[in-house]
């Protein structure tokens, strides 16, 4: 129903504005008013319609950016309209020199053929000598099955974005990409636990070994494990994909980070539930370090109660390799996770990242065939028995 204001024509009907118009009218406004304060400045200082007409829309253009660029908290909590993000751009590589990305591309994908070459050598190696069919190296087949999945699912997709210029990845994928990540990263984190409660069993308790460690004890560890890390990538990306996402869509990262995700995610438990997700990871790492360094407490006292060097030396050498995966393995992830806030750019702590996801795993067979004895031979046999009819 309309109403005629004196002095208003009759045809002029008056309608109250709302607050979002009041709002637009506003902000056209005092963007008017800034062009034309810019433009006036231009003209003083370059006394030329050209600059101010440039600058004009530099401030223009600005304007604009700023507008888009809103966080996602703002957007949320000023009631803006947003629709739901159905993909996601990773920038992780954005920055980076573009005469340098096909050296990165090249290296990486070198690490990457490596690691997958050496982890099957390593399971082939383990199938076919049954002289290696012991609990240690049904873990260490596994570890290597997990390690061989963890960077088939991480690095395919970095190699593809380095040599691409739009790098969208869809939600479907992302929340994939991040499931399949923590399941064989914490099934490896699990198995690492395992292996040194294998030492620990056969240095400190080697006549109970046979007993505590029978192949159904070795297959049902094996199966905890992977559905430990199976439960911990479907709680993980349940938590974060059950938040909403608006606003930017950029992750700053070459995958689905779970941090990176998380900034992206709109409301007010968004703190909440990144502090429950840091928590949760935390706790389950931190967990399995600790019971790994207690087994390594036991398993050095029981080394030093050794009379013979030569015995100390010989059985300390048996959990060398273990030992130095464990090193890697947390270390690289320490310095990552654990690194103090500081004015890094985003290329270095891309790469601080990439030696996690790409360089520990291609450690990881280098380690295994060169400090343990028994699986050195074992491959030089097999190479021998493969190769000596050739040369016959």
């Amino acid at each position: 129903m309309s109403k005629v204001i004196p002095g208003w024509t009759k045809q002029e009907p008056f309608f109250c504005p709302s607050m979002q118009d009041i709002s637009q009218k506003r902000q056209t406004s005092q963007r008017r008013t800034r062009r034309e304060r810019v433009g006036r400045k231009n003209h003083t200082i370059f006394g030329g319609t050209f600059h101010a007409g440039h600058f004009s829309e530099e401030a223009d253009q600005s304007e604009e950016n700023q507008e888009r660029e809103v966080s996602p908290d703002a957007a949320f909590s000023s009631g803006q309209n947003h629709s739901t993000v159905s993909e996601f751009i990773l920038i992780g590589f954005s920055n980076f020199p573009q005469q340098l990305l096909p050296t990165f591309f090249l290296l990486y994908l070198l690490m990457y053929l490596f690691t997958l070459l050496g982890n099957l050598l390593i399971m082939t190696t383990i199938w076919r000598e049954h002289s290696l069919h012991t609990p240690m190296y049904l873990f260490l087949c596994a570890l290597s099955t997990s390690e061989i999945l963890f960077t088939v699912t991480v690095t395919p997709r970095m190699l593809v974005d380095m040599l691409s210029t739009y790098r969208s990845i869809s939600f479907t994928a992302c929340a994939s990409q991040m499931f399949f990540s923590f399941t064989f990263g914490f099934t490896h984190s699990f198995l690492l636990m395992i292996m040194g409660y294998d030492r620990y069993v056969a240095i400190c308790h080697p006549l109970r070994y046979n007993v505590l460690m029978s192949t159904r004890d070795c297959a049902r560890l094996v199966s905890w494990s992977w559905a430990g890390g199976s439960v911990m990538g479907m709680m993980v990306t349940m938590i974060v994909f059950h938040l909403t996402f608006c606003g930017s869509n950029v992750i700053h990262h070459f995958l689905c980070h779970v941090l990176s995700l998380l900034k992206l995610a709109c409301g007010n438990e968004t703190s909440s539930v990144t502090l429950g997700v840091i928590l949760v990871c935390v706790t389950a790492l931190m967990g399995c370090l600790f019971l790994i360094v207690l087994s390594y407490v036991f398993i050095v006292a029981a080394i030093l109660r050794i009379p013979s060097a030569e015995g100390r030396h010989k059985t300390f050498s048996t959990c060398v390799s273990h030992l130095t995966i464990v090193i890697v393995h947390y270390g690289f992830a320490s310095i990552i996770y654990l690194k103090p806030k500081g004015p890094r750019s985003m290329d270095s702590n891309t790469l601080m990242a990439t030696t996690y996801t790409v360089f520990t795993p291609f450690l990881s067979p280098i380690i295994f065939s060169l400090r343990n004895k028994e699986l050195k031979n074992a491959i030089k046999k097999s190479f021998h028995r493969k190769f000596s009819p050739l040369s016959s």
